[in-house]
């Protein structure tokens, strides 16, 4: 279990759990072509491998701004029912092709409501799609869970609704809460009231924080919101000297805040340098409930499966660590303790006793 390298094929075949993956950034290529063609959007080029690199170098700038600025061709094309079935069903098998097991998607509704759709139609559209792919994936013998996480934007006026909806729809797929969305210049606490109905309700929610924007938003995020888990977070670091923990990291750490981090895209808007040097291993080290995730899969061209490669290639990771890593994601998924349990016991530590 501590064998300094391993290879790309057992990395596959590795059980996985990401909590932090959007649905408008993780689409096929192809899909995109197609759908465009149907609905008439252009495209910067209708190549699949070229479309491809174009979102990969594009979300390379090290701009989170321009970053999020490449979903407007993935949105364009889930306005419709028949777009938003497909593009869920093929997100869930194209996970369960990578070895996740237990996923939580995310995304806003508001964002696909463009050609009609009510923001409930969009809702069970996007349920009855993950649904099919559950199904047509657990027939093939890849069986992977697919939870739904609501997004309300951040520097929009409809995040109370999106709220409502997680409310709404928690016994139907939808197992949490987030915002998203530009960091910088709109604070968690300007949704309060949300999280507060949230808390009410006993709908649990995460935050974006700690990305963009350092130290105030994360404390914002856990101290005034009350978020269970960190979308990024990690400029956490900024409140750690030499090792030392500040009163805000010392919270986060303690008290088994998740923190989802995502290597490959920090990369890309500028919140780390390398892989080497990405602070998801300095974290995982003090002790942090780490977790590992892609995500934008489309947008940062990467996989579970290649996110954890690159931790064991470039930043030594052993199988001990990114079984760590998948156990602290299912413990801090938005489920039940018990399917947590189960999951855990029978699925990620027996999966990775069968796969080394």
């Amino acid at each position: 279990m501590t064998a300094p390298r391993i290879d790309t094929e057992t990395l596959r075949r590795l059980p996985k759990a990401v909590l932090h993956d959007h649905l408008d950034g993780g689409l096929r290529p192809a899909t995109v072509i197609e759908l465009a063609a149907a609905v008439g959007h252009t495209l910067p080029t209708t190549d699949p491998g070229e479309l491809a690199a174009w979102y990969v170098e594009a979300a390379g700038s090290g701009d989170l701004v321009r970053y999020i600025g490449t979903f407007e061709h993935t949105l364009a094309v889930m306005q419709t029912r028949e777009g938003l079935l497909r593009v869920a069903e093929e997100y869930v098998l194209d996970l369960a092709a990578d070895g996740v097991v237990y996923a939580e998607v995310r995304y806003a509704p508001e964002l696909n409501t463009r050609a009609g759709l009510s923001l409930a139609e969009v809702v069970e559209t996007v349920q009855e799609g993950l649904a099919a792919g559950m199904a047509k994936a657990a027939a093939a013998g890849t069986p992977v869970r697919v939870g739904t996480l609501l997004c309300g934007m951040r520097m929009f006026d409809r995040v109370g609704e999106a709220a409502e909806l997680a409310v709404a729809y928690r016994d139907a797929g939808v197992v949490g809460f987030d915002i998203a969305g530009a960091e910088d210049g709109f604070p968690p606490a300007d949704h309060l009231a949300a999280f507060e109905h949230l808390r009410a309700e006993s709908v649990p929610f995460t935050i974006h924080a700690g990305e963009a924007y350092g130290l105030p938003s994360i404390h914002q995020a856990v101290q005034v919101c009350g978020a269970q888990r960190l979308g990024h977070g990690v400029r956490i670091t900024e409140d750690i000297v030499d090792g030392k923990l500040g009163r805000l990291a010392g919270w986060v750490r303690d008290r088994r805040i998740a923190l989802e981090m995502c290597p490959t895209s920090n990369l890309q808007t500028g919140c780390a340098t390398s892989i080497a040097e990405h602070p998801i291993t300095a974290l995982k080290d003090l002790g942090f409930r780490v977790t590992l995730n892609t995500d934008n899969r489309l947008v940062s061209g990467t996989t579970m499966t290649r996110e954890m490669a690159l931790l064991v290639e470039e930043a030594g990771w052993t199988a001990k660590d990114l079984r760590t890593v998948t156990v602290n994601a299912v413990k801090s998924a938005f489920i039940p303790f018990d399917e947590r349990k189960a999951l855990i016991e029978d699925v990620i530590l027996r999966g990775y006793a069968e796969a080394l």
